[in-house]
């Protein structure tokens, strides 16, 4: 087994530096993998740029990364449904509170994962391919299926019957929403989605029955129109600014829950270095002001909005009902599709923080994967 590498994050703010790092132990219910592909999140870009905002329990030196598929190099005790050499694609969770930020985390070419927020890859599934899931299809899971959510029914996922009710999804081309199309579909609900009209036929494909464009301005008209009267089992507001319009949905078709991925700004507005600035501090004040509005406007109409946490299924049944049931079988019989697109944005641990870098630029209905080469000792 070859040494570790990891592309560090040493503080707030910093550039990434690829070093030497501690080889995992896989604990109790854990596996060791070896890393083959791996993803960069928003998530990845708005740690480096918040600093100490939101992930605040973070210290320094650290490494980040939560999307990961590769190969099983080792399993902890408790351990009967993974074997050594196994093809996976797991859900790093290291950066969460009271995980272990370096060995469970994802930008190294090994990492300790839960067992139980990893899936077996069908042998024609590319590594780059799988590696776009991970955190998407779990923030999908949680915004759609956790109980202080949508808490949809995924007690039949892939083998659901159809049901009359609708979940609006405002986002589907989204790496979150193209997942929670398909999730939502296989749970037997009907599904309505936003997105460039370039992404129409995507979506389409990934199951929703209607489309829309984000930007027309008769968007929200042209959804309740086409919910017409049928049951709204919950909205999913996954874009930036998108918990408004879906606010408007649900007031008025009755939808009592909203599930939220995303801040109303983008942090992306802000710039990546320490102390006060001007941009900051607006960026803040929306933040704060659009929030508040947000949950008093909600609640004036009985309907409840909340943001979600992607792990929460880590802790709940609705983890195993994605990872451990639906998914190994979902991408072996081809009912779920990897989504959003993987392209390709580099090799080896050192091209991450330019991936990082260009997705705040932004990138549209795609993941930028990073493919790692288990021959190389630098990864």
């Amino acid at each position: 087994m070859r040494q570790n590498t990891a592309a560090w994050i040493d503080a707030p703010y910093a550039e990434l530096t690829v070093r030497e790092a501690p080889m995992p132990t896989p604990a109790p219910s854990q596996l060791l993998v070896e890393v083959r592909a791996l993803a960069v999140n928003p998530l990845d870009a708005i740690i480096q740029s918040n600093g100490a905002v939101m992930y605040g329990w973070l210290r320094y030196p650290v490494i980040l990364g939560e999307d990961v598929a590769g190969v099983v190099v080792a399993i902890g005790p408790g351990i009967d449904t993974f074997a050594v050499g196994d093809r996976v694609v797991a859900y790093a969770i290291g950066l969460e509170k009271g995980r272990d930020a370096v060995g469970e985390s994802g930008f190294q070419a090994y990492v300790a994962v839960d067992a139980h927020l990893a899936a077996r890859l069908p042998d024609d599934l590319l590594f780059e391919d799988a590696a776009v899931l991970p955190l998407a299809v779990s923030t999908a899971a949680a915004g759609l299926f956790e109980a202080d959510q949508l808490a949809l029914d995924c007690s039949a996922l892939g083998a659901a019957a159809p049901r009359a009710d609708v979940v609006v999804v405002w986002g589907g081309a989204t790496a979150v929403g193209g997942n929670a199309i398909q999730l939502a579909r296989a749970a037997g609900y009907r599904v309505i989605t936003t997105a460039s009209p370039r992404n129409h036929e995507q979506m389409t494909r990934l199951g929703a029955e209607a489309v829309f464009d984000y930007r027309d301005p008769n968007a929200v008209k042209r959804i309740i129109d086409a919910i017409g009267a049928s049951p709204v089992a919950g909205i999913l507001a996954i874009a930036v600014g998108s918990a408004e319009p879906c606010r408007k949905i649900a007031r008025a078709t009755g939808a009592a829950r909203i599930a939220m991925a995303s801040p109303p700004v983008s942090f992306y507005d802000q710039p990546r270095r320490r102390g006060l600035s001007l941009r900051r501090i607006r960026l803040f004040l929306r933040l704060g002001t659009r929030t508040a509005l947000m949950q008093v406007r909600s609640r004036t109409r009985g309907i409840r909005a909340s943001f979600i946490w992607g792990s929460a299924i880590a802790t709940s049944p609705v983890g195993p009902a994605i990872w451990g049931d639906y998914l190994p079988r979902a991408l072996a019989s081809g009912a779920h599709v990897p989504y959003p697109q993987a392209r390709l944005a580099g090799s080896g641990l050192a091209a991450i923080q330019g991936a990082i870098d260009t997705l705040r630029r932004g990138v549209s209905a795609q993941k930028l994967v990073i493919a790692l080469d288990p021959a190389s000792t630098d990864s």
